[in-house]
């Protein structure tokens, strides 16, 4: 009869393991749970609620290895769950599209860059100035850039893609930026300004922000009111106040639905739109 759950022993010594990419580790851990569904489910889907966001992403690989995981779910889930964090959510979303991401290659991705700026940053440093050892590192050594020849490839939202093939969409690219600058205590925020998503730094007087599309480009906030104006928009300081986590998410999918609307896959266009529709559903809860 299978064992209901693993001992704490076995607990602890999977989880020890659950980390190791080497192949023949990962057969012998898929071959146990394989044995043992019920015990490994549980097991697995504990670790995800876990601080440690490598162990919990690699939980995942393992939950979505044995087929015990469904990637659309598990990113309704964390739409539902009101806990927005904004690495994990990235993440997820690209699952639902791209399954087989290697989790722990992106995050060990955006730590080197990290570890590089840090290599790079000469103390003390202004906020401004270790942006600009970021734009150096991303741009100029890493080769980030604005995927302008196919701007509308939905490849371009998707942030495991973005960091195997450098090339993103100003949403993506943003993204990148603000990971690399979380791990290094950089004080960044999401904007999400009408038309073309920003990052913006609000603890220096005056604000500054950041064009992670046009390699990093320092702007000020009266250029981009001119640039909201010059495109016909009458501009708000609302359009240039940092975004919520969930709005960020939630951008991402409206350009999807329009990037693949674009390409004529209606059915990935769908489900992002009942992403979008999710998203907007979990924040009328939550401002009830």
């Amino acid at each position: 009869m299978e064992t209901p759950q693993f001992t704490p022993s076995e607990h602890a010594a999977f989880a020890a393991l659950l980390d190791d990419t080497s192949p023949a580790v990962r057969r012998r851990l898929l071959d146990h749970f394989g044995r043992f569904p019920e015990a490994a489910r549980t097991f697995l889907l504990e670790l995800t609620e876990e601080k440690n966001r490598a162990l919990a992403w690699h939980a995942r690989w393992f939950l979505t290895e044995l087929r015990f995981s469904d990637p659309v779910a598990e990113f309704r889930g964390f739409i539902q769950s009101l806990n927005y964090e904004l690495e994990t959510g990235a993440l997820l979303l690209a699952r639902t599209v791209l399954p087989a991401v290697d989790v722990g290659a992106c995050t060990e991705a955006l730590d080197r860059l990290a570890n590089r700026c840090r290599e790079l940053v000469a103390e003390p440093a202004s906020v401004r100035e270790r942006c600009r050892v970021i734009n150096r590192v991303l741009y100029h050594e890493a080769g980030f850039r604005g995927n302008n020849e196919h701007y509308n490839d939905p490849l371009n939202s998707f942030l495991p893609e973005v960091l195997t093939r450098k090339k993103g969409i100003p949403i993506s690219l943003g993204l990148v930026y603000l990971l690399v600058a979380g791990r290094l205590g950089v004080p960044v925020e999401p904007v999400g300004m009408p038309g073309h998503f920003m990052v913006g730094c609000f603890t220096e007087e005056p604000a500054f922000f950041i064009d992670a599309y046009e390699q990093g480009a320092f702007r000020t906030p009266g250029e981009l009111l001119l640039q909201l104006r010059a495109q016909g928009i009458e501009p708000s300081l609302g359009d240039l106040a940092p975004a919520p986590v969930r709005e960020v998410l939630a951008r991402c999918c409206r350009n999807l639905v329009h990037h693949y609307k674009a390409s004529g896959d209606e059915a990935h266009s769908r489900l992002f739109a009942s992403f979008v529709a999710e998203f907007d559903a979990a924040y009328a809860r939550q401002s009830v």
